[in-house]
């Protein structure tokens, strides 16, 4: 893997700079810096309110900055639209809409066919081999309300897959799942990661953080650390970030060290 100073603004996955998201006047990200290298799986960290959501919306052109500069490769979101899978919050979506997995699944080529286009016979055949990969085949025409929770998460996973993009952003994707569903996703993003895809996640288990990922960005409105995980996931930097919260989170990481010893 490159070093970070290594690597130009063109070379990155993403780079930015002074980035300033306020709503209402009040900072929720303040002059953030970052730059993620290709072929990553990098988590995005802090504790709740640290703007991590806002982060990934921004890059994404879903949330206004105030001010700073966002590029993937080397140029702006719009112009690397195609290269780029986002799978949101679970708790974001109207999982009531009647649609199935498959072609929720399928919503995700619309990008490449454009919305006047209806997907055909290969388009299908992509979309089941994206259900396929997360092992939701067998559910390709059930209601998508019909799924449990780590299913649901399943096929937005594939929806993202089937775009074959260069850099994956998702947000919490391990939330309120359970144990094997977790491990799915875990493995599915490892296996991305080591085709040279970039994964830029959202995480809330510190405990799992250096198992599952090797970069880091350790987020409390501004940036306390980012870099590969080992340099990152200290003690001192944890305590920047969760303040008061740093006994509870001290306890997490002597256990979660424990586990692996």
């Amino acid at each position: 893997m490159p070093s970070r100073g290594s690597l130009h603004e063109p070379d990155l996955a993403l780079h930015v700079e002074d980035l300033t998201v306020a709503y209402q006047s009040k900072p929720v990200l303040w002059d953030v810096d970052l730059d993620v290298p290709p072929g990553v799986m990098a988590a995005i960290v802090g504790p709740n309110g640290a703007g991590k959501s806002t982060l990934i919306k921004t890059v994404l052109g879903l949330v206004t900055p105030t001010a700073g500069h966002v590029t993937l490769f080397g140029r702006p979101y719009r112009a690397q639209r195609r290269r780029v899978g986002y799978v949101p919050q679970r708790s974001s979506v109207d999982w009531d809409f009647p649609t199935t997995a498959l072609d929720v699944v399928t919503m995700g080529l619309y990008g490449r066919l454009g919305w006047l286009r209806r997907p055909g016979r290969r388009e299908r055949a992509e979309a089941e081999h994206a259900l396929e990969l997360v092992g939701m085949q067998d559910y390709a025409e059930r209601q998508i309300s019909q799924l449990s929770g780590g299913q649901q998460q399943r096929v937005f996973l594939a929806r993202a897959l089937v775009q074959q993009a260069d850099v994956y952003f998702l947000d919490e994707p391990m939330a309120g799942v359970d144990a094997t569903t977790e491990r799915a996703i875990v493995e599915i993003l490892h296996r991305l990661r080591d085709q040279g895809k970039t994964l830029i996640v959202v995480h809330h288990d510190l405990q799992t953080v250096r198992t599952y990922f090797d970069w880091m960005l350790l987020l409390n409105v501004r940036v306390v650390a980012q870099g590969p995980v080992a340099a990152v996931y200290t003690a001192e930097n944890l305590r920047k970030a969760y303040g008061g919260q740093i006994a509870l989170i001290e306890r997490e990481a002597l256990a979660a060290g424990e586990a692996r010893a």
